[in-house]
C-alpha cells in the first residue's frame, strides 16, 4: 500500500477489529482456534523448565496429536509416538466428551465409549490404546470387541494378506503362504488399496504398521 501512497494508518483507520481481519483476508475464528490449540505447546514448555516435572513435558506436548498424523501442534503419526502418549489421547478424548462445554452437553458413558471406538477404527486414535481406556472406564466388553475388530472394513483374509503385503512377500508368495492363486492375491490387494485409502505396497505396509496389525 506505501506503493499506491496510501499508509496503513490512513486504510485502517475507519475500519474496527473485524473489518480489518476480513479486509487482510484473514479469517479471526481460525485464529482463535489456532490460539487454542497451542495450548499443547504451551504446557510442554512450562514443563519443561521444571527439573521435577521435565520428564512429562514431551507427553503433556503429544496429548492431541493422532495416529493418522491429524492431531496437533506438530502433526506426528502413530510411529512418533509412545504408548503412553497415545493412552493419554484416548484419555483426553472420553474424558472431554463425557463434560459439558459452551456448545454441547455432556454425552453419555456409553455414547462416548461408541464414538472412542469409531475413531480407532478409522485409525484416528491407536486401538489398543483406546480398548485399554474403555476397559479402565469400565466399558470392557466394548474395548475387547475392539481389539478382535479390524480397521476401515478389512475382512480377516485382507487382514492377512496385508499383513503379508507388509512383510514384503509379492502376490504369488501371498498366494502360496495363503494356499490362494496370485489371481485372488492380488484382488484382495485392490481391496485393501481401496479401503484403506492408499495406492502402493509401501504405503499398505505403513498404513499395517500405524495401525498395528504387524508386530
Amino acid at each position: 500500500m506505501p506503493a499506491l501512497g496510501v499508509g496503513y494508518e490512513e486504510v485502517t483507520k475507519h475500519l474496527d477489529a473485524r473489518d480489518r481481519f476480513e479486509f487482510f483476508g484473514i479469517n479471526k475464528k481460525r485464529i482463535e482456534r489456532e490460539r487454542v490449540r497451542l495450548h499443547a505447546y504451551h504446557g510442554e514448555r512450562v514443563l519443561a523448565q521444571a527439573p521435577e516435572l521435565a520428564e512429562l513435558a514431551a507427553l503433556v506436548g503429544q496429548h492431541h496429536e493422532r495416529a493418522d498424523a491429524s492431531g496437533y501442534h506438530r502433526g506426528i503419526a502413530a510411529a512418533g509416538l509412545g504408548r503412553a502418549s497415545q493412552i493419554l489421547a484416548a484419555c483426553d478424548v472420553y474424558r472431554g466428551m463425557t463434560e459439558a462445554r459452551a456448545h454441547r452437553p455432556p454425552r453419555t458413558a456409553e455414547e462416548a465409549a461408541a464414538s472412542l471406538a469409531d475413531e480407532a477404527r478409522r485409525g484416528s486414535l491407536d486401538r489398543d490404546a483406546v480398548a485399554a481406556v474403555l476397559a479402565a472406564a469400565g466399558h470392557r466388553r466394548a474395548g475387547v470387541a475392539l481389539r478382535a475388530s479390524r480397521p476401515d472394513g478389512l475382512t480377516e483374509r485382507e487382514a492377512e494378506v496385508l499383513q503379508l503385503i507388509a512383510r514384503g512377500l509379492s502376490n504369488k508368495e501371498i498366494g502360496r503362504a495363503l494356499h490362494i492363486s496370485a489371481a485372488t492375491a492380488k484382488n484382495h490387494a485392490a481391496h485393501i488399496y481401496e479401503k484403506t485409502g492408499v495406492a502402493t505396497r509401501a504405503a499398505a505396509a505403513l498404513y499395517a504398521v500405524t495401525r498395528r496389525l504387524v508386530d
